[in-house]
């Protein structure tokens, strides 16, 4: 497995923000619901408490859906 540097690592606020969505964390678990095709966060541990995606993997589901250009 290779090794993610963890500047590189976003929070579902950060997510939200950008994908150009309020910032708020809640909008992302809706993403998810609606998504199936939505990045898997990389980390989630606590019951979902603390959930962090790959900022790569956002970037590039957002471009191939046109939400980030």
């Amino acid at each position: 497995m290779a090794k993610i540097d963890t500047a590189d690592l976003l929070d579902a606020g950060e997510v939200s923000l950008l994908l150009g969505l309020s910032g708020n964390p809640r909008s992302i678990s809706v993403y998810r619901s609606r998504y199936e095709d939505f990045p898997e966060p990389v980390v989630s541990k606590n019951g979902g408490k603390c959930t962090l995606w790959h900022r790569q993997d956002v970037e590039a589901w957002a471009r191939s859906t046109g939400r980030l250009t």
